[in-house]
C-alpha cells in the first residue's frame, strides 16, 4: 500500500481533515490541505522530516506510514500487520510456537488467497516427498504464478 494511502487511513482513523494536518505540520493555512492531499494521492511523497512530524501527530509509528522494508524485522511485521488488514491473515499459537494462518471468517479474506497458499503448500509437500527439487521450486516461486499448474501437476522428478 502507497504511503499516501497509509497516511490517509490513519489520518481518517484519528478524525483529523487534511487542513488540520497540514497546518499542525506548519503549511500555510491556504495550502495545508492541498499539501496533504498531493501526499495521499501520490502526486508528491514526503521527505522523511515529514513523515516524522506526521507520524508524531497521529500518534503512530514513522514504519507504519512507511512502505515496509521486509528486510528489517519491523518491516516484516508491518507487513505481516498490512496482510492482517487486506487479507485476513492472523496470528495463532500451538504448542507454545505462533504461527500464521487465514481468519475463518469468510467475509475476510478472498478465497484466492487460501488457494495459493494451498498451492505453495502443495509445493512444498513435493519438495519435502523429494517429488520436486531445490531448482524446480525456485524455478516456481520465481515465475509464480504462470507455471504453477505445470508443476504441480506433473510426474516426480528422477533424482
Amino acid at each position: 500500500m502507497p504511503i499516501g494511502t497509509r497516511i490517509k487511513r490513519v489520518r481518517t482513523l484519528r478524525g483529523i481533515t487534511q487542513k488540520e494536518l497540514g497546518v499542525r505540520l506548519g503549511y500555510s493555512e491556504r495550502n495545508a490541505d492541498i499539501r496533504i492531499a498531493q501526499y495521499e494521492s501520490g502526486k508528491r511523497t514526503p521527505k522523511e522530516d515529514v513523515i516524522n512530524g506526521i507520524a508524531n501527530i497521529l500518534e503512530v509509528s514513522p514504519e507504519a506510514l512507511k512502505i515496509p522494508d521486509i528486510e528489517n524485522h519491523h518491516g516484516f511485521m508491518f507487513t505481516l500487520f498490512e496482510f492482517e488488514e487486506q487479507f485476513g491473515l492472523t496470528v495463532d499459537k500451538a504448542d507454545s510456537m505462533p504461527f500464521l494462518r487465514l481468519d475463518n471468517d469468510p467475509t475476510i479474506y478472498d478465497h484466492s488467497i487460501k488457494e495459493m497458499l494451498d498451492n505453495w503448500y502443495a509445493c512444498k509437500t513435493k519438495l519435502a516427498n523429494g517429488e520436486m527439487t531445490s531448482e524446480e521450486y525456485t524455478n516456481w516461486k520465481l515465475n509464480y504464478p504462470e507455471n504453477s499448474d505445470l508443476l504441480l501437476n506433473r510426474k516426480p522428478s528422477k533424482k
